[in-house]
């Protein structure tokens, strides 16, 4: 599942458990729906399966005649027509503080639906206080009708895989493979820990190729360690636990995230992370992580030597991780957002 796709199915799925759900109806419209959630009666699905198009008029139109009290977007996007009461979310603003890293048409897209949010939305749900702060600076949004609400983790980790998906030791990579990951300068400093340093790991990229994937092709297919280089792709929710579990250290040095799940994932699983010196990465991470810049080479290969061989500081990134995670749970996300829509 995607980052917003998770948001959804947790949220859904935990606003169901809470005690002041039961005096609210839920009308919830989506082309998919996933089985293994478990809804009582007064959650109402309604499917669609029409395409892209579904958004735009037919949804809009569905949603006007059946008139809710409050529209909930999880996603930065708004219908056709405006309601009374509506809430949105924004996930990120990514593509405003590095828009060079963004498809055109995707850029276009995204502002368009931004702009819209940030003029008719009521309120404004946003996962961490730097998307907060740069919504009111590219989209000059009060911060009255903004709500800072972080996502959760999930605490269960239901797949329990007995070997590694691999023989070797590795560093892990989960995210899309594009530019904004900052996956050439992972790869820059993978080559010099393997030429300077020796080190045995193989480096394992998980995810489904993005924007800018031509270029990561080519950088990898021209490493003297393209051997030493696993790319997944896209892979299943069960073989993800896999790759987290026996990882030996996972690495994120993306430019910027609004939230990034990715870090509280190495987090709960109890292993040494490495990421981005950013404030909304900082914000997100806590203390538990060895922090780089993500724009110096130099800084991120250090890091990741330190957390590969330093077995004190790899205790440490472990024990202030898990106190960290201790801070999110979906179910105090499910909590505030349903306060947020009925107050």
């Amino acid at each position: 599942r995607s980052r917003v796709d998770e948001y959804v199915y947790q949220l859904i799925k935990h606003f169901a458990m809470l005690d002041e759900a039961t005096r609210h109806r839920f009308l919830l419209y989506t082309p998919f729906y996933h089985d293994t959630l478990y809804l009582p009666p007064n959650f109402i699905v309604r499917r669609f399966y029409t395409p892209f198009f579904w958004t735009k008029l037919f949804f809009s139109l569905k949603v006007w005649f059946d008139a809710p009290n409050v529209l909930f977007m999880p996603v930065n996007f708004l219908p056709l027509f405006s309601f009374r009461r509506t809430i949105a979310v924004i996930h990120g603003l990514e593509f405003e503080v590095y828009p060079e890293m963004f498809e055109a048409a995707h850029l276009n897209y995204l502002r368009k639906g931004t702009k819209r949010v940030a003029r008719y939305a009521t309120k404004i749900i946003v996962p961490t206080n730097t998307v907060m702060e740069n919504l009111m600076k590219f989209y000059h949004v009060d911060q009255s009708r903004i709500a800072v609400i972080p996502y959760g983790v999930n605490p269960q980790i239901a797949y329990h895989h007995r070997y590694a998906p691999i023989d070797e030791q590795y560093i892990l990579f989960v995210g899309k493979l594009e530019k904004r990951k900052n996956i050439i300068r992972l790869l820059k400093a993978f080559e010099i820990l393997k030429e300077k340093d020796k080190i045995p790991h193989k480096l394992v990229l998980v995810g489904a190729p993005g924007f800018g994937f031509g270029d990561i092709q080519k950088e990898i297919e021209a490493s003297m360690y393209k051997n030493d280089i696993v790319m997944t792709g896209y892979i299943s929710h069960e073989e993800k636990e896999s790759f987290f579990k026996y990882a030996h250290v996972v690495v994120f040095p993306s430019f910027y995230e609004g939230f990034g799940m990715q870090i509280l994932e190495a987090q709960l699983r109890q292993v040494p992370l490495v990421t981005s010196d950013v404030s909304n990465i900082r914000e997100v991470a806590g203390d538990g992580a060895l922090f780089a810049d993500p724009q110096s080479s130099d800084e991120l290969t250090e890091a990741l030597r330190t957390a590969i061989t330093d077995d004190e500081v790899r205790h440490d990134l472990v024990q202030k991780g898990l106190k960290n995670v201790q801070k999110y749970s979906w179910f105090r996300c499910a909590k505030m957002t349903l306060e947020t829509l009925i107050s």
